[in-house]
């Protein structure tokens, strides 16, 4: 089955719009906007837990209450700008996004921390469904959308080189709250060019907005994730099946209802496209894969290894370089070879890349880390890039903001359900460890915790304690490696099969 657009203008296949790689450098400010807030946070989560002393299950919530917020509004988000203007809809979600920045920065409890978090995913459930519907709306030459799509990657993969080393270098010299305050510069640029360089673009007959809709998704979405998450982390409870039976029911009547609305917020049957569901399903395990480990990647590296925030940061950067370049040349290596091959190729190499990092310990030499990040790298950049491609030249141009939507709330879903279930391992694996005598409770919470109780206990006493506590850490960070590797090579075997067929347009739409 091939990706072909269904409501091409014969006009649009020889129009190429005047300005259109202008506005494109706003709409990747918004990508490095995201991209930078998501990787400072799990560079400055040691210093949250000393300051904010959270518990190990908040700390989680800081970690993934973002995405759940993202994943549940994401989809709804992406309607009402086909609806009222995707340029409208990225502006004020950017606008938003600077403003409650500064709420994090300044957040004094864990709870008001998690608030935040929230708070700034729905800000941040506007920005990436309007970048790749502009993207969809902006570039109807699909070799140039290739590229654009490929720069859109590339420029989220920068911003997670870029916010470490920035985010590393303010860590050392700031408090903790001033890796959020980065997003204001950003935020003001993108707001004032925008304005002037983008141009709007909607569904000329988009219907209205179905509250109930909004209401099903994100009651569905936040209930079926919190349930998966209660449960990797303390088993089956009433609680959790009460969670996931709503969650469950939720996302039922949502479809059923998108089945029967005239103007849906998304149209189901969109799904019966096996190209469309295999480049959704791709994107969901990979990220699934990859954001639990990642999550605690940069604990690793400071609190197990002793680096500092921007060493730590520089030293994820062969990740960041790797996918850089394999974005910008994945349309064209897709086109010569084959979509599944090149989507399955990239999910195989980063799933062994992860099944190196089983052998992991503290002593573990860098050669060893920075290879297996550039292959991790290498993999993602070709595997979102062309599945990004494959969903939005899925779709009529019309629908470009629900169909991005439905990409983003897979990423979404990924890093939420990753950081939750392998998040959890590495978590369950760490509270296990026998630390001598006088071991206060709060060092078996988190490694943060236990570097902060270490300060206050014998010379003697802490350094066992935190010699355990860091064996016990790795250990769970190996098996969640593990477990990784697992996912990914499973997502490489059925996005081979999913992607048959599949082709890149090499014709304008």
């Amino acid at each position: 089955m091939t990706s072909t657009v269904q409501t091409a203008n014969p006009t649009e296949a020889v129009t190429k719009r005047p300005g259109r790689w202008l506005a494109l450098s706003v709409l990747v400010l918004a990508v490095l906007l995201v991209a930078v807030d998501a990787t400072v946070l799990g560079l400055a989560t040691p210093y949250i837990s000393e300051d904010l002393k959270p518990s190990g299950t908040q700390l989680l919530w800081i970690g993934d209450v973002y995405s759940f917020v993202i994943a549940g509004l994401l989809v709804s988000m992406g309607s009402l700008g086909d609806r009222i203007g995707r340029k409208r809809i990225l502006l004020v979600g950017a606008t938003a996004f600077g403003a409650i920045s500064v709420f994090n920065a300044y957040a004094t409890t864990p709870e008001m921390m998690i608030v935040a978090r929230a708070l700034l995913g729905v800000a941040g459930a506007t920005l990436m469904p309007a970048t790749l519907a502009l993207i969809r709306n902006l570039f109807h030459d699909p070799r140039e959308r290739s590229l654009a799509i490929g720069i859109w990657g590339a420029t989220a993969s920068a911003g997670t080189a870029v916010g470490p080393i920035v985010g590393g270098f303010l860590l050392e010299h700031f408090w903790w709250g001033s890796v959020f305050l980065i997003n204001l510069p950003v935020m003001v640029v993108l707001v004032l060019v925008g304005i002037k360089l983008l141009p709007e673009s909607r569904n000329p007959s988009p219907g209205p907005w179905d509250l109930i809709s909004v209401t099903l998704s994100l009651v569905g979405m936040i209930a079926v994730v919190y349930a998966v998450k209660e449960a990797a982390t303390h088993g089956f409870t009433w609680v959790t099946l009460a969670a996931g039976l709503l969650g469950a029911a939720a996302l039922y009547g949502f479809v059923r209802r998108q089945l029967t609305l005239p103007a849906p917020l998304l149209d189901m049957r969109l799904f019966r496209r096996r190209g469309f569901s295999g480049a959704v399903l791709a994107d969901l395990l990979t990220i699934l894969g990859l954001s639990g480990l990642v999550f605690f990647l940069s604990q690793f590296l400071q609190l197990v290894q002793g680096r500092g925030p921007l060493e730590a940061g520089l030293a994820e950067l062969p990740a960041a370089i790797g996918a850089d370049v394999a974005g910008l040349i994945a349309g064209r290596v897709a086109r010569r070879f084959s979509v599944r091959a090149v989507v399955s190729g990239g999910l195989a190499a980063i799933g062994l890349a992860l099944a190196v990092l089983t052998v992991i310990d503290g002593s573990t030499g860098y050669p060893l880390l920075g290879t297996a990040l550039l292959v991790v790298g290498v993999g993602a950049g070709f595997s979102f890039t062309v599945t990004s491609d494959v969903i939005l030249s899925s779709v009529p141009k019309e629908q470009a903001g629900a169909a991005s939507a439905v990409s983003e709330t897979a990423y979404e879903l990924g890093a939420a359900l990753g950081i939750a279930v392998l998040g959890s391992i590495v978590t369950g694996v760490y509270r296990d460890f026998t630390g001598p005598a006088g071991t206060p409770p709060e060092a078996h919470e988190s490694l943060g915790g236990a570097v902060e109780a270490a300060a206050g206990m014998p010379a003697q006493s802490s350094e066992a304690m935190l010699d355990a506590a860091r064996t016990s850490f790795v250990d769970g960070l190996a098996i969640a490696a593990g477990a990784g590797a697992a996912v990914l090579l499973a997502a490489a075997v059925a996005a081979w099969f999913l992607l048959r067929g599949q082709r890149l347009e090499n014709t304008a739409s």
